[in-house]
This record gives C-alpha cells, sequence and structure tokens, in this order.
C-alpha cells in the first residue's frame, strides 16, 4: 500500500502495538512489512525482519531450530512450502508449535500478488477448552467436542468475514473505478433491454445531444432520444436484438450534429439468448468538419493540376491576341475597325481577368483561423459593405452570438459576405431594398450567418446550381465565380453552405462554420457534483463540462462520501438541502477525511437562513440558479491551502 512520505514509521508504530504477529510476502516471496510480534514469536534473527527477506530462508530457519519438529529432509519441507506459497490460496488453521503453544494461522491473498498473514497465540483459549473437558461432570464428551469444533468454527468465520470485507472493499472501489471511467468518456454509453428500455447510462446523453435528460435508466427509445432520433435508429437496433453488431452515422436533426453509434449484443456467449444491446455513441462533427475540409483541399488541388496547364496555354493566346491587337491599332485602318480592336482587346483583359480568379480559387490556400472579436469584425465589415451599395439600399447587421470571441479565418469571411452583399445588390437593381446580415449559434455546435435581401429571389435553376463555377445570370456582367468561391471556402472551414427564397420573397444564403469559442478557460477540473433533484444537477453539469471541466455526479450524501475517495478530484461542490441530509454536514465530513480538497456550497436558502450562514462561514456559497459565470470564477480560485 502506498504510503505519504514521513509515515512508514507512524504505520510501523502502529503495526507493533497489535497482540498478533503480522507479516507481509509480495509477489516475489520478499517480506514487504512485518511486525515487532512477528520477529519475537519465531525468535527471528533481524536479517529475516528486514524489508527483502526471502520467504524459503525464513522457512529453511523455522525448520532448522524445530519449529515445525522433527523435519528430516529440510530443502524438501523448503521447496514444499515454497510451492505452496506461489500457489497461495486464504486459509485458516491452527497448529501446536514445538514449544507446546497453540497458534492460529490466518492468512489471504493481495490483489497486487503475495499475501498477508496473520498469527495469533490462542494458547489460553485451548487450554480452557482442555480445563473444561477434564473438570466437566455434567457436559458430556460429545457437548465438549461440539463447544470445541464450535469456537474454531467461529474463529474460522472471522476470518472469513475479514476476507470478505477486504473483497467488498475492493469491489467498490473497483466499480467507483469503472464510474469514474465511463463518465469521463466523450461518449455516451448505455444499454437497452430486448423491449428498447433503457437500464444502463453512463450520464453523458445530454453532452453528446444538448436537450436530452442525462439520468435515462428507465426511459424507452422514444422518450430518451425523441421521436425522429428512435426511429432513425430502430432497425439498426433490431438488427443487432438478432445479433448483428453494427455500426450506425448519422446527422441529428435538432442539433445538426454528426453521430457515430455502435450496436453490440449482450450476449452471455455462443448460443446464449441476446438479452439487450449495448451502445456506444460519439461525436463526430468536428471530425467530420476536418473531413468536410479535407476533401475541399483535394478538390481544389485537383483543380489546380487540371487547370494549371490550360491556363498556361491560354495566357499565352491571350498574350498573342493582345499583342496583335496592337499592332492593327497602329496601322491605317478604315472607319469603325478602331472600336473593333478596342473591344477585342477588352475581351481578352476579361479572359485574363478570369484566369487570375480561377488561380485563386484552385491554388494552394491555407485557413488562418485566430481569435476574432464579433463586435469588431462587423464593426470593420459594416463601411466595406456599405460603401458599395446605393443610397436606397440598407444594411443591417444583427449578432446573436453569446460568445464574444471565435475562431475564424476573418479575412476569408470578410471576403465571402462582401461577395454575399454585392450579390445581394445587384438582385435588388434599382432598389430601393434591404440586406441583412444575422449571426446566431446552433446547439453549440454552428455559428450560423444568414444574409437575405429583398430581390426577386432565386429561380429553380439558380437554386440548383448558383454554386457552380462559372454560372451567372448576369449575362456578360458576371464571372460566375462568386457564389463558388463563398461555397469553396466555406467549405474549406469544414462548414456548409445552403441556397434559399425568403419567406418574404428575397433570396437567403446561409453560411454554416463551426462554432469555436476563443475565449480562455480555466485548468480543466475535476469536480464531484451533489445534487438530489435530476434536472438541477443537469443544468450544472452541463455548466461545468461547457466550460471544459470533467464531473462525477452523486444523487445522495452516501454516495458522495463513497465517491470523494476517489483519486483526482479537485472540487466538491454540493446543494445544501440533500433530502434528509445536509450538505453543510456532508462537507464537514469530508474535510475531515480529505483535508486538501476545494469545497463549495450552492443554494436557494437566502442569506439569512441559519444553515446557510453556517456553511457560509467556512466554504463558498453559490446563489441558485448557477450559471456559467459563476462556476468559472468559482472554479478559477487557488486551490485551498
Amino acid at each position: 500500500m502506498p504510503q505519504r512520505p514521513g509515515t512508514d514509521h507512524l504505520t510501523r508504530a502502529g503495526l507493533n502495538l497489535i497482540q498478533q504477529a503480522l507479516s507481509i510476502y509480495d509477489a516475489d516471496l520478499r517480506l514487504a512489512v512485518c511486525n515487532r510480534p512477528f520477529q519475537t514469536m519465531f525468535g527471528l534473527p533481524e536479517r529475516l525482519v528486514t524489508p527483502g527477506a526471502r520467504f524459503e530462508d525464513t522457512i529453511r530457519y523455522l525448520a532448522e531450530t524445530g519449529e515445525y519438529g522433527e523435519v528430516g529432509d529440510v530443502e524438501g519441507f523448503v521447496r514444499t512450502r515454497v510451492h505452496q506459497a506461489r500457489a497461495f490460496e486464504p486459509h485458516y488453521m491452527e497448529r501446536r508449535r514445538a514449544n507446546g503453544r497453540t497458534i492460529s494461522v490466518e492468512g489471504s491473498p493481495l490483489p497486487e500478488g503475495g499475501w498477508v498473514t496473520v498469527y495469533t497465540d490462542i494458547t489460553a483459549i485451548k487450554r480452557q477448552e482442555e480445563l473444561l473437558r477434564a473438570r466437566s461432570e455434567e457436559l458430556s464428551d460429545q457437548v465438549l467436542g461440539y463447544t470445541e469444533e464450535l469456537a474454531q468454527t467461529n474463529r474460522a468465520l472471522e476470518a472469513t468475514i475479514a476476507q470478505l470485507e477486504e473483497a467488498k472493499a475492493e469491489l467498490t472501489e473497483m466499480e467507483a473505478r469503472i464510474r469514474l471511467t465511463t463518465e469521463m468518456t466523450p461518449a455516451h454509453i448505455a444499454r437497452v433491454d430486448r423491449d428498447g428500455v433503457y437500464t444502463y447510462t453512463n450520464r453523458r446523453l445530454s453532452s453528446l445531444l444538448p436537450g436530452r435528460q442525462s439520468d435515462i435508466v428507465g426511459l424507452s427509445f422514444e422518450e430518451a432520444l425523441g421521436e425522429r432520433t428512435a426511429t432513425r435508429l430502430r432497425p439498426t437496433l433490431a438488427r443487432a436484438l438478432a445479433g448483428e453488431a453494427s455500426v450506425l452515422e448519422f446527422t441529428e436533426d435538432e442539433t445538426g450534429r454528426r453521430i457515430r453509434t455502435a450496436f453490440t449484443p449482450d450476449q452471455a456467449g455462443p448460443g446464449e439468448p441476446i438479452t439487450g444491446v449495448y451502445l456506444l455513441s460519439t461525436d463526430l462533427t468536428e471530425e467530420t468538419q476536418a473531413r468536410a475540409a479535407l476533401a475541399q483541399t483535394h478538390k481544389r488541388e485537383l483543380a489546380a493540376q487540371l487547370t494549371s496547364g490550360l491556363a498556361h496555354d491560354f495566357a499565352n493566346l491571350l498574350t498573342i491576341i493582345l499583342g496583335l491587337q496592337g499592332r492593327l491599332e497602329r496601322l491605317a485602318l478604315p472607319a469603325g475597325a478602331q472600336e473593333l480592336t478596342g473591344a477585342t482587346k477588352a475581351a481578352a483583359r476579361r479572359g485574363g481577368d478570369l484566369l487570375n480568379k480561377i488561380a485563386r480559387m484552385s491554388g494552394p490556400r491555407e485557413m488562418r483561423e485566430a481569435p476574432t472579436v464579433l463586435a469588431d469584425f462587423l464593426a470593420t465589415l459594416a463601411p466595406l459593405a456599405r460603401a458599395a451599395l446605393p443610397p436606397d439600399v440598407s444594411l443591417t447587421l444583427d449578432n446573436r452570438v453569446g460568445a464574444p470571441a471565435l475562431m475564424l479565418d476573418a479575412g476569408s469571411l470578410q471576403d465571402c459576405l462582401l461577395n454575399l452583399v454585392l450579390n445581394a445588390r445587384d438582385a435588388i437593381g434599382a432598389g430601393p431594398g434591404e440586406i441583412a446580415i444575422r449571426l446566431s449559434e446552433v446547439q453549440a455546435t454552428w455559428l450560423e450567418i444568414t444574409v437575405t435581401d429583398t430581390g426577386p429571389g432565386f429561380t429553380e435553376t439558380a437554386l440548383a446550381r448558383a454554386l457552380d463555377p462559372f454560372f451567372t445570370t448576369k449575362g456578360q456582367e458576371g464571372s460566375g465565380l462568386g457564389l463558388s468561391m463563398v461555397y469553396d471556402q466555406t467549405r474549406l472551414a469544414g462548414g456548409q453552405v445552403r441556397l434559399d427564397n425568403a419567406p418574404s420573397g428575397g433570396a437567403c444564403v446561409t453560411l454554416r462554420l463551426p462554432l469555436r469559442p476563443a475565449e480562455a478557460e480555466a485548468r480543466p477540473r475535476l469536480v464531484l457534483l451533489v445534487e438530489d433533484t435530476p434536472e438541477i444537477r443537469a443544468h450544472v453539469r452541463d455548466g461545468l463540462t461547457g466550460l471544459g471541466h470533467q464531473v462525477i455526479e452523486a444523487a445522495t450524501a452516501e454516495e458522495a462520501l463513497a465517491l470523494a475517495e476517489i483519486p483526482g478530484i479537485d472540487w466538491v461542490l454540493s446543494d445544501i438541502r440533500l433530502g434528509p441530509d445536509d450538505g453543510v454536514d456532508l462537507l464537514g465530513r469530508i474535510a475531515r477525511r480529505q483535508p486538501g480538497l476545494n469545497l463549495a456550497l450552492m443554494t436557494s436558502l437566502p442569506a439569512t437562513d441559519p444553515l446557510r450562514a453556517q456553511g457560509a462561514t467556512r466554504w463558498p456559497v453559490l446563489p441558485k440558479p448557477v450559471d456559467a459565470p459563476a462556476l468559472h470564477a468559482l472554479l478559477s480560485r487557488e486551490a485551498a491551502a
């Protein structure tokens, strides 16, 4: 067992005070620790009670000094005892020593290998039993035999109970570790029975799908996931119940998140009935965004390879055309010829501009994301966009994003929005008209930017082809690369573009970019959250996980006391009212057991309430409802001394 520095001598002093002899040997059959009664009971020299002493040397010494009586083959006896030790099993026995005293020997294996053995001198007990047998004339030999047998059985039972208690403690610790592991796993782990009812969850569903409950044990598929999502997953669940393990990847409608769920039949063994299905669901949204960006990069590279050679040859032809037209202009041409050569040169220069746009679009480009303050970004965009609009076309900007700063490629986004504003201006025509840009969040996953206008809207053909390169509805005035460029840059960022017609009749272009807040976060901490109301517990947990912290949940004071023993916990945040218990008493007990933990309370009680006032004298108290800024301020404090 690991000891704190400086406490070894305290542990050894405590062991020396107990009456029984105790020894612990490790998996290599070397002495790990023993107490003084172990040395004095068997008369062992100092070298055999020093940590590291070999078990076989101790057995050899005891055999040679007559501890086991007459032993003919000492080395054979030692080999037998060493062999038994390597296959050690828990046991209880009573043995009469060569000096006439009787001891009980109780041994238990250790989880890491090795064993612990306790030796108790029971000579006095055995003498009382013999005296009772010798002097009692009223009790029959059979009753005395039963009495002795019962006494021995009770001693063996006490040893068994101690082993069971140790096993129980190990199982409790193992269960706590498994629970901690599953709750810290960035995935939803659950099990449903054959009726589609949840029998287990690691309470991570709400982090995977915001808006869902966390404690879903006892709920059906439809109640936990919602009708639409459950309907989508039901066929795969049915195949798993039939014995077919499978994986389903889908986009959840309400949040827009990409989810991958693995379905594994719960079957004890081949030929055994399937009693349910295990579900492992992970959020692939960021991975999908990265895949989309990578695919768009590959498309750009392919387009660059296909067009680079053609563009080079075409640029040479344009150069020749411009040179020939220049020579024609210097000749004596008939009336009207100068106008024709001028138009030819203008067309050639326009071809050169198109080549430059193609080069910019298909050439290599890297996203340069950086923390971008949205208010500053819009303040810079507004004058640039309004400068290109006629006086009777208005521009409105509406920012509904909660985070003040996001990770964005501000230059690319500004180019996209200016392109969309110019397209909207051209669609409105002579005016008057309105253009609106709105920024909002979608389920904490996407930054959604919509650009709407009061023009005629998209035609059916435009809705189908407007994102294709070179498609334009402006005739000779348009290059057909504006919306294509917007699509390209948005996909390169891992986003999406959607074209619609607004309910008012104008066009509506929607950009979705990955929502990545750029504000600094506190160091991630492991928080034990104690709250007996599931809805409040889910709200506070979501606030903590939203700040980047990890959470272990407890619904009762008893559960919290057990979980507080888990290594690595930084904070315990408890409600003051916990059913029959109170959080002030709970934190007091935890403080005595774990003096290094940071402790805090939360409550809806008024400041004048005696219980709240009592807790406030020792720990921080957060008033309900608890919000993210309050949690951030609490967990950013220095660790308790």
